[in-house]
């Protein structure tokens, strides 16, 4: 089980409505418009610090001394003890309410080989290098590492609403309409008993490129420089949802083109348009199933039968030929459309993917299904990596709702 340990978080010493102005996403859902609306939005918003516009060197020498000028004028400061942090996030998805609930720590980062936290996707360079640079910077973590683990028993469950009847110590709603709740956890018997329950590996649903920064800190820093920030939250919660990550394509064949090429290995059926496409591809129960939407022409649902895992490699990982993605990126894109990867971009809501259509922005929308939770922790413990963008984890978590100062 990792080493969970409570410390005392630094805070926006702000009113609650302000919070929303001088919160943000983590820094890699941050477009460069969305980026210079929260520069505009407060000019103590945290973006200056998790992704300052400044160019090159300057952009993390800035963020070091945003930050600290920051606690010198009393506009962030620590709690004065020790505490855990139990977050709620409340939010709309369908029509329907869900609540995810996890718990905020400092927790000692360590090796994948040692199995006890365990990653399912490849990191790249260039964003280690920012979020190490960064990190030496302000010597601070503001966005979580986010993680799952097994509840079977409901003890955490259980626990957390149990210490969380009291009124939060902060509640407010952010720009997506996420409402949250945090509550501190002082009392030593409670810290204890939530550690306790984080029993078994935990897995990283998001943040791999901040969990591998706090490897290198370590090996840099000594020991106590692998103690990071971490959300701990079930796997078996309620809340828990990932939504899929939609492919678009700046080239390739027309629909009817794609129609053609596919038609002997899966069931094709029209859709009116890329929404209602959307709406089926993620209702299915195929094997593999995703959609192709182009401007002006309608929509496409694609379904494989059982016998579509023919299509992938002989030697491909059973963890990963479970994947709707794997599979979609090693038997279609361009094995059977003839499309690049380097014609692939990405989008993470099907309100995008819409506009892309819509707005004649792509050649085709490739609409995909979310990837269960049980797939992710099944490539992570195969010690596998899924393609990049299979997962999209929402809620996201805010930065600088905890600043996580660090010990080494």
């Amino acid at each position: 089980m990792p080493e969970i340990q409570p410390f005392p978080g630094v805070f926006y010493r702000v009113p609650e409505t302000d919070l929303p102005r001088v919160l943000a996403p983590p820094y890699d859902v941050i477009t460069p418009d969305y980026q210079a609306q929260l520069y505009d939005r407060d000019p103590r918003n945290i973006v200056r610090v998790v992704l300052n516009r400044n160019p090159g060197d300057a952009a993390y020498d800035d963020a070091g001394l945003t930050f600290r000028r920051w606690q010198q004028e009393g506009v962030l400061a620590p709690d004065p003890e020790p505490a855990l942090y139990l977050l709620e996030q409340r939010f709309e998805v369908g029509g329907r309410t869900l609540i995810r609930v996890g718990l905020l720590a400092r927790f000692r980062a360590v090796n994948p080989e040692a199995r006890v936290v365990l990653p399912h996707e490849h990191t790249r360079q260039g964003p280690k290098e920012d979020r190490y640079r960064l990190l030496k910077a302000t010597r601070a973590n503001f966005s979580p590492i986010f993680l799952m683990f097994g509840d079977r028993d409901r003890r955490f469950a259980a626990l957390a609403a149990e210490l969380m009847t009291g009124a939060p110590a902060t509640s407010f709603l952010d720009d997506g309409g996420v409402g949250h709740r945090l509550w501190r956890v002082t009392q030593r018997d409670a810290i204890v008993r939530l550690a306790e329950a984080l029993a078994g590996q935990a897995y990283i649903a998001d943040g791999h490129h901040r969990y591998a920064t706090a490897l290198r800190y370590r090996d840099q820093a000594g020991p106590d420089g692998a103690l990071t920030l971490g959300y701990f939250t079930p796997l078996n919660g309620p809340g828990l949802l990932v939504q899929p990550y939609h492919r678009i394509l700046s080239s390739g064949p027309t629909l009817a083109e794609a129609g053609k090429a596919l038609a002997g290995h899966f069931d094709l059926r029209d859709a009116p348009d890329a929404a209602t496409a959307a709406r089926e591809v993620e209702a299915s129960a195929a094997p593999y199933v995703f959609a192709l939407a182009e401007p002006g022409r309608g929509a496409l649902v694609v379904e494989a039968g059982p016998g579509a895992r023919s299509l992938l490699p002989p030697d491909a990982p059973p963890s990963l030929a479970a994947l709707d993605t794997y599979f979609f990126h090693q038997a279609v894109l361009t094995p059977t459309l003839g499309v690049p990867a380097e014609a692939v971009s990405y989008v993470h809501s099907l309100g995008e993917a819409v506009a892309a259509v819509e707005q004649r922005r792509c050649r085709l929308a490739v609409l995909m299904r979310s990837t269960p939770v049980r797939q992710v922790v099944d490539v992570a413990e195969a010690g596998e990596s899924m393609p990049a963008k299979s997962t999209f984890f929402h809620p996201k978590l805010p930065s600088g709702l905890v600043i996580h100062p660090l010990v080494g």
